[in-house]
């Protein structure tokens, strides 16, 4: 599965505690070769050391150990890594399996063992990459397409794709007039319009996201004057026919430079909140600062530079941040994905979450955020 699988019943479901040991492996991976060729030996060896830590594992029985090992085995049988990402994660515990294709590079290998399975990978994907909606439409079709960063898959839900057969004797006069406008001045085709407007209400009131929407120009208008104006609400609209019939990498291609505008948007408004938050005394900075209010639901917003990882070692409450090689003792505990532990911390208090790009925040510790309230006295 991939990042825009994951919708909040999914995670929910993950969380959910499991007989011990639940594993998870975090494997970085490579899109292109040479270096993809190394990434089933990699996955091969993660195994293998996951088993051996299973067997030194006193909790855990020789006929649970079978079982979990079979369940990464026929993980690893059933993935097909010419189709990596940047981070490959792989769930298993006693009679289940699964595995995630993120476009979000995880830091280092990781195997790791508990009554849970690890998750913050998979959420601090979902946050660097927000699911979107994108509608392709002609006079004969709509469809619908659920999005979240380069992935792109169709939805056979919500009543589309919508179709629309065009009256021939119609389609016969604009070929011989060329006025491709007629398309939307029949009846027909405007209820045509109005169907697809009243199925985009049903799948923004389901899952609200943003909505790029894609066709011809005079489409487009037609589109925003017609029943509800569910479709005047889109964040972006690409000018360009031909996208109704098409391949998922060809929308893609398409939509890529409304994308991207979009994503720059939301980082300088994020980056507005964040100033605005400093005269009144509500900005956070720092990871130490930063961390204990998410950890206590008080952050709105957090923004973090696309590639900030931080080691660090907590003591008293406090962190502090520590070289690549260290490891927990008796001054504190070590935690080397303190920066994903505030992502998916800032996302169980629904606080708004943004990726802004590198040295943006370099004179905040390169994480910072806006909190809802302060402590007083």
């Amino acid at each position: 599965m991939r990042t825009n699988d994951l919708t909040h019943e999914v995670l929910a479901e993950l969380r959910k505690p499991r007989p011990y040991p639940a594993v998870t492996l975090v494997l970085p991976t490579h899109r292109t070769k040479p270096d993809k060729l190394q990434d089933p030996v990699r996955l091969r060896n993660l195994i293998a050391e996951a088993g051996r830590r299973l067997s030194a594992d006193p909790q855990v029985p020789a006929s649970v150990r079978a079982d979990v090992l079979k369940q990464l085995e026929q993980a690893e049988n059933e993935l097909d890594l010419v189709y990596t990402l940047d981070t490959l994660v792989v769930f298993a515990a006693q009679g289940e399996h699964q595995f995630w294709h993120l476009t979000r590079r995880a830091g280092t290998e990781r195997i790791v063992v508990n009554h849970t399975f690890l998750t913050r990978n998979l959420v601090a994907a979902r946050a660097q990459n927000r699911p979107y909606w994108v509608l392709t439409f002609d006079e004969e079709r709509a469809r619908l397409w659920s999005g979240a960063g380069e992935q792109l898959t169709e939805e056979h839900r919500f009543g589309f794709p919508v179709a629309h057969e065009t009256d021939l004797s119609e389609r016969e006069r604009a070929s011989r007039t060329g006025d491709v406008t007629s398309g939307y001045r029949d009846e027909a085709a405007l209820q045509h319009l109005r169907d697809v407007d009243a199925d985009l209400a049903k799948v923004l009131e389901v899952e609200p996201r943003p909505l790029l929407v894609a066709g011809l120009q005079h489409g487009l208008t037609a589109l925003a004057d017609v029943g509800t104006h569910t479709a005047r609400g889109a964040l972006a609209t690409v000018p360009k026919g031909g996208l109704a019939n098409a391949r998922a990498s060809v929308v893609q291609e398409a939509i890529a430079p409304a994308r991207a505008e979009l994503l720059r948007t939301r980082a300088d408004a994020a980056l507005r909140r964040l100033d605005d938050a400093k005269g009144r005394k509500e900005f956070v900075s720092g990871i130490d600062e930063v961390w204990r209010a998410a950890r206590e639901g008080r952050l709105a917003l957090l923004a973090v530079e696309e590639s900030y990882r931080q080691k660090v070692r907590l003591t008293g409450g406090h962190l502090a941040s520590v070289a690549d090689d260290a490891v927990s003792d008796a001054s504190g505990e070590v935690r080397d994905d303190i920066v994903d532990e505030t992502v998916e911390a800032a996302l169980d208090t629904e606080a708004d979450v943004v990726f802004v790009a590198e040295d943006v925040l370099a004179g905040h510790g390169r994480i910072a955020g806006v909190v809802r309230y302060t402590w007083t006295g």
